[in-house]
């Protein structure tokens, strides 16, 4: 009897997706990007983060379209099972857009606390005005 590990090393790891799933996946993919360009249409999202949002739906059109990319990319990253590839492939990309939404509330903060002072200095000014005429 084989153990366990030489079973799992013989077995081909491929990604097998029924032709229903992947038609669910591509539906879903599309609606999200149509999500996407509503969401411009309507002012809610700016265009310079929908580019993100979008490029994330292509490629979930795209692993639905091809499920043997999700292989080749496993195999890039030196990763034997494509559940691993798939959820370390999610976990940078969340990594990074939360790295991307930190500079950004950064930057306004610091954006906020400078109008905040120059507002302050301004309604000073006017009191000084005020007061002097």
């Amino acid at each position: 009897m084989r153990p366990l590990a030489l079973l799992l090393a013989a077995t081909p790891d491929s990604v097998r997706l029924t032709s229903q799933t992947r038609i669910l996946a591509a539906v879903l993919a599309v609606a999200f990007m149509l999500l996407i360009l509503d969401l411009i249409r309507r002012d809610r999202l700016q265009e310079r983060y929908s580019v993100i949002w979008f490029v994330a739906g292509l490629g979930m059109l795209a692993g639905a379209a091809f499920p043997g990319l999700l292989k080749l990319v496993a195999d890039l990253m030196g990763v034997r099972d494509t559940n691993v590839a798939l959820f370390s492939i999610v976990l940078l990309l969340l990594l990074g857009l939360a790295l991307n939404f930190s500079v950004i509330m950064s930057r306004q903060a610091a954006q906020i606390t400078r109008l905040a002072q120059e507002r302050a200095l301004e309604k000073a000014r006017q009191q000084g005005e005020e007061e002097s005429a």
